[in-house]
């Protein structure tokens, strides 16, 4: 079977049991240093809603992420923060929200969820050129990786994408039992990557790969990188934040006003506001 990213062959990796019933064969690219499932053909099986309330770090994740991208986009990007983003595949819109929450103007974009914590601030037409994008947790999750970035990249008008995904040692893919990210017991996450296969990656999108961390930066831009890994750590994502929050200014107020301005009916014409006037005698009972 050939890799779906590169077209060489790919090789058998291992063999394993997926959602406890699923026989599936994993594949190894040794020129992407890219893992695949071969046939996920039980991936509705494995969105069903039962499995996916056992996404119990979800809260969690969302707020680390968020912490860590508000310290890299104000502190290493030159708009300081006073750009356009948007965060595709965003699920629930919970980063978004919190995003948002910090002074970001940030977006939402997913063709397959229900944007429940930031309804009103959808990606459309009107948004117009991003700075830069992020995809939480999401690229573990795609048949074709490359054409996901691709096509996001496009469709928002961008050429920077941060995103998160645990990575394996270059050129030392783990086997079925050696590695929990595998997540067989959801069959979840299809494609897996070292550092080495996501430099490879962005190499085939014309975009420079940094890797900062639990965050993953692939860019056309020219940023500095010492500012990119002192934003990066982990010991400053909290103060680099707090800071972007008192320079931008929270954005809840605003958007509480603004979504209330947006939806809130139209107001009556006076004439429908006025008192009646006195029924006089020659005006028609009216019938019960």
């Amino acid at each position: 079977m050939k890799c779906r990213l590169c077209h060489a062959e790919s090789k058998p990796h291992f063999q394993a049991r997926v959602l406890g019933e699923h026989d599936a064969e994993y594949r190894y690219c040794a020129p992407c240093d890219h893992v695949f499932a071969a046939d996920p053909h039980w991936l509705a099986q494995a969105y069903s809603d039962a499995i996916v309330q056992a996404d119990t770090d979800i809260a969690v994740r969302n707020i680390l992420t968020a912490l860590r991208l508000s310290a890299i986009l104000y502190f290493a990007f030159p708009e300081r923060g006073r750009g356009t983003y948007v965060d595709v595949a965003g699920g629930y819109g919970l980063l978004t929200r919190l995003m948002r929450d910090v002074g970001f103007d940030y977006r939402w974009s997913d063709p397959y969820a229900q944007n429940l914590f930031a309804r009103g601030f959808e990606h459309n037409e009107t948004t117009g050129p991003c700075d830069a994008l992020s995809a939480v947790e999401v690229l573990e999750h795609t048949i074709d990786p490359l054409e996901f970035l691709r096509s996001n990249l496009a469709r928002h008008q961008s050429d920077t994408i941060l995103f998160t995904t645990q990575v394996f040692a270059d050129g030392q893919p783990p086997g079925a039992r050696e590695w929990d990210y595998y997540s067989l017991n959801t069959g979840q996450h299809i494609a897996f990557f070292s550092t080495r296969g996501l430099r490879t990656l962005g190499e085939r999108l014309g975009l420079t790969y940094h890797g900062l961390g639990r965050i993953h930066l692939l860019t056309r831009r020219h940023l500095s990188t010492t500012r990119l890994a002192l934003a990066a750590h982990r010991a400053l994502a909290l103060p680099l934040t707090v800071l972007a929050a008192r320079q931008l200014g929270s954005r809840r107020g605003r958007d509480q006003t603004e979504l209330a301005r947006r939806f809130s009916p139209p107001a009556r014409p006076a004439a429908d506001c006025a008192t009646p006037a006195p029924r006089t005698p020659s005006d028609p009972v009216p019938r019960a």
